[in-house]
């Protein structure tokens, strides 16, 4: 009988992927995860799956989003994971330049979530056709934190990955 199968050791981290990768599933994995905590965060306040996601689209279509259907949150879901996408590869392409990011994942990666968050907010929207609302501490906060651990954490994490550290 062949032990060699049974007595074969399995690596304590995570193997190293390439800066695609990274910024593949860095965006995959945050878009999937932010979604899901807007689908919750907005379920409780009313709003359906569809709903949240002609939100997104209402950024491109203004309130005639909220008439399309699954198309209209078809391209809400198309938009939302472009920008996962691309804040993902904004942060594997810094922490190419600094590797401090690649060091600290823990610390820099919620750090930039929660930046991402805030662009978004008060950058992005503000020049799109989204309809404003009003202040609410409790979506703010669950913006703040939810982009910190789900946004900028899993990114930062792959990102780490492919700058040659010991993974997760």
């Amino acid at each position: 009988m062949n032990t060699s199968a049974a007595t074969a050791t399995f690596p304590t981290h995570a193997r190293a992927i390439t800066v695609s990768q990274a910024i593949l599933w860095g965006g995959v994995v945050s878009g999937v995860l932010d979604a899901t905590d807007g689908v919750v965060a907005y379920g409780l306040q009313g709003l359906n799956p569809v709903q949240v996601l002609q939100y997104i689209a209402s950024g491109v279509l203004g309130v005639a989003s909220f008439k399309g259907g699954l198309a209209t949150a078809g391209l809400g879901t198309l938009l939302h994971f472009l920008i996962a996408f691309v804040a993902a590869a904004v942060y594997v392409s810094a922490s190419r330049l600094t590797p401090a990011l690649n060091a600290n994942p823990w610390l820099f990666g919620p750090l930039f979530g929660a930046a991402v968050f805030f662009f978004m907010s008060y950058g992005v929207l503000p020049l799109s056709a989204v309809a404003s609302a009003p202040f609410s501490l409790g979506m703010f906060l669950n913006g703040v934190i939810g982009h910190a651990v789900f946004v900028g954490l899993p990114i930062a994490l792959f990102a780490r990955r492919a700058g040659g550290e010991s993974g997760f």
